[in-house]
């Protein structure tokens, strides 16, 4: 079984669902399809698979007939992206695939426009409000550009390195620096993400044939796919899941292992938004989550194989990390085969 699997905040679960209870839908059959209980949805620290929030985006889409889950004043119709994807492996190189698709999404969007600049070897994704924002048109403009972020990784077939991400609202989650790995600037006149210019000539190496694939996997793929895995972060992350049912080796360790001092190792982490203790805490608590959905585990064996020796001192830090207790979760979901 896997344990690298990031896991969501359930404040995701609110900000997309923001659509459906806009338009007065009843959100419970939804996320039953996705296997989520609603009673999670009460508890703030509460998280969810990656399986789960790629199946509440399917049946929010096929439900609201919109791709962008009701969030904007306009519904995206179905088939949107496929078609934009159909014509972007046509072309020749990332910068080209960037400007053809920003250009199809201008007709398509009435709510934001996404723009791409390239000033001073800088190439600069902005995402410009056609209206006053609100909280369902600051996610949904959010939740495009990491899609899009993701879908242009996959037509070079690399993850595009990403030196900053401009939001324009104040810290509110530390999810966002974990997804990008790079510095967040907040307060910024519009959302949008910078990275090398360079990267713009790289070749499209996708094809029609793999797209029907990469299509047929959507959107699960866009959510984890490229994930940044050279980062130093991830590189902690499967080191120390190497042991997870270990003693976890401490920060020195960690960076002997790495060849790297530890004043290096904790000024990398603060330039990726991260801290050791919290990278050890996510790894345990997505850990045993993934064991609480998947398997039929009793509670002690899933403590030992995160780490703790003693059922009530995991049970005490799951719930710190989640809000909710570990017998609790299991029980809400039910197992999750």
């Amino acid at each position: 079984m896997t344990l690298s699997h990031h896991t969501v905040a359930i404040q995701q679960v609110h900000s997309i669902l923001m659509g459906a209870r806009h338009r007065g839908l009843d959100t419970a059959p939804m996320l039953a399809r996705a296997g989520i209980a609603p009673s999670l949805l009460e508890s703030p620290l509460a998280r969810i698979s990656q399986r789960q929030y790629a199946l509440l985006i399917r049946a929010l889409r096929r439900e609201l007939r919109d791709e962008i889950w009701g969030l904007l004043s306009r519904p995206l119709p179905p088939g949107s992206f496929g078609q934009c994807m159909r014509q972007l492996v046509r072309c020749a190189t990332l910068g080209e695939a960037m400007r053809d698709g920003f250009a199809m999404y201008h007709l398509l969007l009435h709510d934001f426009v996404p723009r791409l600049t390239v000033r001073e070897g800088s190439a600069h994704v902005q995402f410009v409000l056609r209206r006053a924002s609100d909280a369902r048109l600051d996610y949904a403009v959010k939740a495009f550009m990491l899609l899009a972020f993701n879908a242009f990784s996959w037509l070079v077939a690399r993850r595009i390195p990403v030196l900053e991400v401009d939001y324009t609202a104040e810290q509110t989650s530390t999810d966002t620096s974990r997804v990008y790995q790079v510095p967040i600037r907040y307060g910024q006149p519009h959302v949008g993400l910078w990275f090398d210019a360079r990267w713009l000539a790289l070749p499209v190496v996708q094809s029609p044939q793999s797209l029907r694939e990469f299509l047929a996997g959507s959107p699960a793929n866009l959510i984890v796919k490229y994930r940044d895995t050279s980062s130093l972060t991830e590189r902690i992350r499967r080191l120390l899941r190497k042991r997870l049912g270990d003693d976890l080796p401490s920060l020195e360790q960690v960076g002997e292992a790495l060849a790297v001092t530890p004043q290096t190792l904790r000024r990398r982490l603060r330039e990726e938004g991260r801290g050791f203790q919290q990278i050890k805490d996510e790894l345990r608590r997505d850990a045993a989550i993934e064991y609480l959905l998947h398997t039929p585990l009793p509670l002690l064996d899933i403590a030992n194989r995160v780490g703790f020796s003693e059922a009530s001192t995991f049970h005490r830090a799951f719930k710190q990390w989640t809000g909710v207790a570990p017998g609790e979760y299991r029980l809400s979901h039910g197992p999750l085969a």
